[in-house]
């Protein structure tokens, strides 16, 4: 009773804190009326935040902020306002918030996508990655991209019904053999799920007002025993989960690297010969493990997104085979023919405008009070770059909710997407390169082998796709029913006969 009644006294002089010093600064950024407790926990929603904040920002502006009992959040719903902050000021927005119950409890903190930008091995973490995704090295992955791509191509053909299960396979099998050389297609299902897992795992722990201990961190001092203290045993327990799946693949490529009989990888690349010291081991094993779970679970998402978009748009998908069976002549396309296919790269980019795979990105921190437009963004406050609104912001894109890869051609094309759906400044993906040529070559391969049109029902009509989208820190679309047939039995014969 006695601790209760601490928290409770120590959360109200906390709030009152927070009032007081708001009365003496300059406005933040507005927003919805907040209640003087637990400000606009209520208001937030419970799936699809980002359309709730573009909501906002039509009200209030494009940079508004909503508070979650102390915790204060900014969101940028512009893209002026994205690039201004987080561009151009990324010396002091480049941090990422300490998210109590994930980064701390669960132990996720030296994530590559979590470190602190203050933090010693954050700049190593962003060299090692980019060694392993720039440019240069994704030329050398083009063959594996390609190998991969056939396996998938020969599975559509198999069990076109299984097209989800199929992209997730073929995202985590290539990025297996890259990051750990492991090339055996066993217990495939199991590493996408572990995917899965950890990334609907990662949205339950870090959504906004779930858990107290985010914003009155004086709670993670409770015993794991005590009546209140459910939310450690949770974090006990996925952090004993994430250990695991950490360790796991990244020990298994170490001990096939000591037998000398191995398959070259992000890994064997960074070990030397007379061996590596306690801290570059950890710096590798959370490089290898970031970029496992970053290219599992992104490109699977667009993919799956083209496949919807393709059902629905029959015309696009059309006008896109012709350009592929022009520049391809009655073989698979290879990055190479990427110059000549301006349709199809058009598309690609409609494709992650329309639905963009991380809508919310990951959230940045401001390092010092910053003033802007009039509105103070005081230190520590997390900022939000609201991907999602800036693609559908229709002063960039004229009627934003139809899907027209039209608007990226011609001699006045919309701005490209890919200079915001991939992030920005310090923190922007570092597998971006990597990404797009694993997009293109799966996508124009599918195009030139099969055909994907709606799902007909008993009597032969036609079956409205349900469109609906997960609601986690990747946004996919959820299961909707379509026709994949081939239509190309000469370009599939060619790759079995090559299987």
């Amino acid at each position: 009773m006695i601790d209760l009644l601490f928290f409770v006294v120590a959360a109200a002089l906390a709030a009152f804190g927070l009032y007081v010093r708001r009365r003496r600064q300059p406005p933040l950024p507005p927003g919805p009326t907040p209640r003087w407790w637990s400000g606009n926990l209520h208001q937030l929603p419970s799936s699809h935040p980002w359309k709730t904040y573009a909501e906002w920002g039509h009200l209030y502006g494009p940079v508004t902020s909503f508070r979650v009992h102390t915790t204060t959040t900014v969101v940028l719903n512009t893209l002026k306002a994205a690039s201004d902050l987080f561009d151009s000021r990324s010396s002091i927005y480049s941090d990422r918030p300490v998210q109590w119950m994930y980064t701390e409890l669960a132990g996720r903190r030296l994530t590559a996508f979590s470190i602190l930008a203050s933090h010693p091995w954050f700049k190593r973490y962003r060299k090692t990655m980019h060694s392993g995704l720039n440019p240069r090295p994704t030329r050398a992955y083009r063959p594996i991209m390609q190998e991969h791509s056939r396996k998938m191509l020969l599975n559509f053909a198999v069990s076109p019904e299984q097209f989800v299960s199929h992209i997730r396979k073929n995202a985590a099998s290539l990025i297996l053999q890259i990051s750990y050389g492991r090339t055996s297609e066993d217990q495939i299902d199991y590493f996408v799920k572990v995917v899965e897992d950890a990334v609907a795992t990662q949205a339950h722990l870090v959504r906004p007002g779930q858990w107290l201990v985010n914003t009155y961190p004086i709670l993670r001092f409770i015993p794991s025993w005590f009546p209140f203290a459910e939310f450690k045993r949770v974090a006990a327990y996925y952090k004993e989960q994430y250990k695991r799946v950490d360790s796991l693949l990244y020990t298994w490529a170490k001990d096939q690297i000591k037998t000398g009989d191995y398959v070259e990888s992000f890994v064997s690349l960074n070990l030397r010969p007379d061996g590596i010291s306690q801290e570059e081991d950890d710096i590798l094993r959370w490089c290898s493990s970031a970029l496992y779970a970053g290219a599992s679970d992104t490109t699977v998402g667009i993919l799956i997104s083209f496949v919807l978009l393709m059902t629905l748009h029959p015309e696009v998908q059309r006008r896109a085979q012709e350009e592929v069976d022009r520049v391809c002549e009655g073989r698979l396309p290879t990055w190479d023919d990427e110059p000549n296919m301006p349709y199809v790269g058009a598309m690609i980019k409609e494709v992650m405008r329309w639905n963009p795979v991380a809508p919310l990105g990951l959230p940045h921190v401001v390092t010092q009070d910053d003033m802007y437009e009039g509105y103070l963004i005081p230190k520590g406050v997390t900022v939000l770059a609201n991907i999602w609104a800036i693609a559908h912001d229709e002063t960039m894109y004229p009627s934003p909710f139809a899907f027209d890869p039209n608007r990226f051609l011609g001699p006045e094309p919309q701005f490209d997407p890919r200079k915001f759906v991939f992030g920005f400044g310090r923190r922007v993906c570092p597998g971006q390169h990597f990404a797009e040529t694993s997009l293109f070559l799966n996508v124009s391969s599918l195009l030139a082998v099969f055909n994907i049109a709606k799902a007909v029902d008993e009597k032969g009509r036609e079956i409205e796709p349900d469109v609906r989208w997960t609601s986690r820190l990747t946004s996919h679309a959820e299961n909707f029913a379509c026709n994949i047939t081939v239509r190309s039995p000469e370009l599939l014969e060619s790759l079995a006969r090559t299987d």
